[in-house]
């Protein structure tokens, strides 16, 4: 399929997704969020893609937020079907099965932030901006942000950078807990794709189980997220993956994992 809005590039069992708006800063609007919608569908079903990127075109932005002319056009109920869809793309893009790491080369602001929570990690180059700005507009984050950000770095910091609509250094990123590494720019894409190849390397029913198992358990309590885990560890006894993994070592050998989402259990 032929994307305005997006780039797609698959090598390796790793698929980049591009945001392809540069003279825009990449900023979201509604044929953005749809093309998105439709490349997670596609990527979903692929049993090649190990593992997803997503990064922006240009140097200078991931993601600049919400494409401001477009949003300047909404009344209420347009504002809350936008932001209806924008949950529904983000929330398809942290379910995936697969892991998603953003690789986030310049402004992530509004939108840009809130779609790099929704990844796995995050990994920044050494020019690029955080924030949620939506306050110096008069609104609020309407993507996610006043949700995931206090979970993952607690709401007090999460309250000021909101409150504030303050943008901060992918260093301060780092040190909040947001980012995972801060590398030169000119060696993102570089740095990403050595970890993507490593993760790559793993089994994905391993991955998919271990996935599932953090993202649905930091919505319960301990000894409920305990038992989604146990669960998760004998259901991936299901796999090849698991016996192979386990023989390559007795037999010390490099494993080679052909496992599928959709194989039949036992197979």
């Amino acid at each position: 399929m032929n994307y305005e809005n997006i780039r797609i590039e698959q090598d390796e069992g790793i698929a980049t997704i591009t945001f392809n708006r540069p003279k825009a800063l990449n900023a979201l609007n509604r044929a953005l969020l749809g093309e998105l919608s439709l490349a997670l569908g596609r990527l979903a079903e692929d049993e090649e893609v190990r593992v997803v990127v997503l990064t922006g075109a240009g140097e200078k932005a991931f993601v600049a937020g919400a494409d401001i002319g477009e949003l300047a056009t909404f009344g209420p109920l347009a504002a809350k079907v936008f932001s209806r869809m924008g949950h529904e793309v983000i929330g398809k893009l942290q379910e995936l099965s697969v892991p998603v790491i953003a690789a986030v080369n310049g402004y992530a602001l509004g939108g840009g932030t809130e779609i790099a929570l929704a990844c796995d990690f995050i990994y920044a180059a050494d020019s690029a901006r955080f924030g949620l700005p939506e306050i110096t507009l008069g609104l609020i984050p309407g993507f996610g942000g006043t949700q995931r950000l206090p979970r993952l770095i607690g709401p007090a910091a999460a309250k000021e950078l909101i409150f504030s609509g303050r943008m901060i250094s992918a260093e301060e990123a780092l040190r909040l807990g947001i980012v995972n590494r801060v590398v030169p720019a000119s060696s993102l894409l570089e740095e990403v794709r050595k970890t993507a190849l490593e993760i790559a390397s793993k089994g994905r029913v391993a991955l998919r189980a271990a996935k599932e198992a953090v993202n649905h358990g930091l919505g319960v309590d301990l000894a409920t997220g305990c038992r989604l885990e146990v669960d998760a560890f004998a259901l991936v006894f299901a796999s090849p993956d698991a016996r192979e993994g386990t023989a390559a070592f007795l037999e010390k050998r490099k494993p080679v994992f052909r496992g599928r989402l959709k194989e039949a259990p036992g197979s």
